[in-house]
């Protein structure tokens, strides 16, 4: 499988049934959109920077929230979650998705504002790959992040939604995550191609650049 990075919380999941994007944006933001070709859609929240299924090039299948889908062989879990620490009272709620492809788990926490219960991390599986949030101000922090690494252990953690220079709005660098997990930044790679034989012993941090065109 095939994972790349759109920047912010947009991702791609190439695997040999199909391809998913994950919370693709609109320009509102401040980013350009790669406009990427997609099989599957998946949405966490309802926000310009989460939910621009427009954007997405083919007649992929919108998921909009909770629940189990399965569409090409591929399977996504949807868990409910809060945008911020009081259940939703502030910011709303938000979506977890859990994708199980080419025999890997992937979790995307999406805007995830608190750290998740003992259940809802139960939902989550036994997870591989985590992409997860770490810019704070309107998601967990580096910290929280950090804490939801130690809790669902997972073999590569994707940190996304932070600090970028052209975002109409400000998040903490990805360098706070990285002094929590006890790291140097890590260099950054255009892609990461993974298997279930390729997955590290230890859990490890991959940085992956923001694809702005195809």
């Amino acid at each position: 499988m095939e994972i790349d990075w759109f920047g912010h919380a947009c991702f791609r999941l190439r695997g040999k049934d199909g391809t998913v994007i994950i919370d693709p944006y609109s320009k509102e933001i401040g980013l350009s959109f790669a406009r990427p070709r997609g099989d599957i859609v998946t949405i966490s929240h309802d926000h310009p920077g989460h939910s621009f299924e427009k954007g997405v090039k083919g007649e992929p299948k919108i998921i909009r929230g909770p629940g189990e889908y399965e569409i090409k062989n591929i399977f996504v879990t949807g868990i409910l979650t809060a945008h911020d620490k009081k259940g939703g009272k502030d910011r709303g709620r938000n979506t977890v998705y859990v994708f199980d492809l080419d025999g890997l788990t992937i979790c995307h926490l999406g805007d995830l504002g608190h750290v998740p219960t003992q259940p809802q991390a139960e939902a989550f599986g036994n997870v591989n790959v985590l992409l997860v949030p770490v810019g704070g101000v309107s998601t967990i922090g580096a910290g929280e992040a950090a804490e939801i690494v130690s809790m669902l252990e997972p073999q590569i953690v994707i940190p996304m939604h932070y600090a970028h220079p052209d975002l109409k709005f400000k998040l903490d660098a990805a360098t706070k995550f990285f002094k929590e997990m006890g790291i140097k930044a890590p260099d950054q790679i255009a892609s990461l191609k993974v298997t279930k034989d390729s997955l590290p012993d230890e859990t490890q941090v991959v940085v992956l650049e923001a694809k702005q065109k195809e």
